[in-house]
């Protein structure tokens, strides 16, 4: 039977393509590959030898858009890139286990997805980037951020907090009736996908379960691997440790989330400081880069371009 979600993926990569990205692979270590989408304009495919090398462009600043954990790159973004890829260099990973990435490294870890993609876009030429962080995307560009603050020069944080401590998990799961994050995130059912979606969208969005089911089935594979990410995502509180970011971070929010609310990116942004703001956006849950992506992508646009000209770290 024909999965109507598989049939659209050469499209996406067509239309994609005229966005401005196309997909390219990077071989982080032996045994761990992270699938990128990056610029046309920084691969150089000889056609004799069949070999791409990177060409970065250093003209336009770097934004990479990282995904959460109930879709891929593509799939996550496709309303901001191509608004975009004009005057930014546009870079869209699929973390480790989503898309074409794979990892023999028993590492789960927001850390290691950190390390890896910052390595990773080290190998395509990326000296500095703004990152945007959806969800688990956000956690992860938090770590990165820490790790390599002089790679990322600002972020855009949406959806998200530093860190899922085990209060914060159990606290979130009561409200929203679900027994564990995975039993949110990991739906094996078209019931379960129904409620995931319920509860990250402020509008309910209907489709035939026809979709749904085959939506689980192209999005929702590498399931033991991201049932392990969730469990390596939760740290203690008494591990629960503060960092002082040196970056500008704009929380850019949908009003009505009911999953990371925004209380907790009022708290948030408190305890991050002076460099933070803070911006809501109405009638919009946690998918607010997909139910209202227009004035979500002008807000993006307006951050970025309030950033001053580049500078190489001190």
């Amino acid at each position: 039977m024909v999965n109507f979600v598989a049939i659209q993926q050469p499209l996406i990569i067509a239309l994609m393509k005229l966005a401005g990205v196309q997909t390219h692979s990077v071989e982080i270590h032996p045994g761990t590959v992270l699938n990128f989408w990056v610029p046309n304009e920084t691969l150089r495919k000889n056609s004799k030898t069949a070999t791409t090398t990177i060409d970065p462009n250093p003209d336009k600043p770097v934004v990479v858009l990282v995904h959460g954990f109930a879709a891929e790159g593509i799939a996550t973004w496709q309303f901001q890139i191509g608004a975009l890829t004009k005057k930014y260099s546009v870079y869209v990973p699929d973390l480790l286990f989503f898309g074409g990435s794979i990892s023999d490294s028993p590492d789960r870890s927001p850390r290691f997805q950190a390390e890896c993609l910052a390595k990773g876009l080290r190998m395509l030429g990326v000296q500095r980037c703004v990152v945007v962080g959806f969800s688990y995307g956000g956690m992860v560009a938090f770590k990165m951020a820490e790790m390599y603050p002089d790679m990322v020069r600002a972020m855009v944080i949406s959806g998200s907090i530093l860190a899922m401590t085990d209060s914060i998990s159990d606290s979130t799961m009561k409200e929203l009736g679900f027994s564990s994050s995975s039993e949110l995130l990991l739906p094996d059912s078209v019931k379960g996908l129904k409620a995931l979606l319920s509860v990250a969208t402020h509008k309910k969005l209907w489709f035939p379960d026809r979709l749904h089911k085959d939506y689980l089935e192209v999005m929702f594979n590498n399931r033991k691997e991201r049932g392990e990410l969730l469990e390596g995502l939760i740290i203690s509180n008494k591990d629960d440790t503060f960092t002082e970011f040196q970056q500008r971070i704009h929380l850019l929010w949908g009003e009505n989330d009911q999953i990371f609310k925004m209380e907790l990116a009022q708290n948030m942004k408190r305890q991050l400081g002076e460099k933070t703001t803070i911006e809501a956006i109405e009638k919009a849950g946690h998918l607010v880069h997909i139910e209202r992506p227009c004035v979500y992508t002008q807000c993006l646009k307006k951050f970025l371009s309030s950033l001053p000209a580049d500078e190489p770290p001190i």
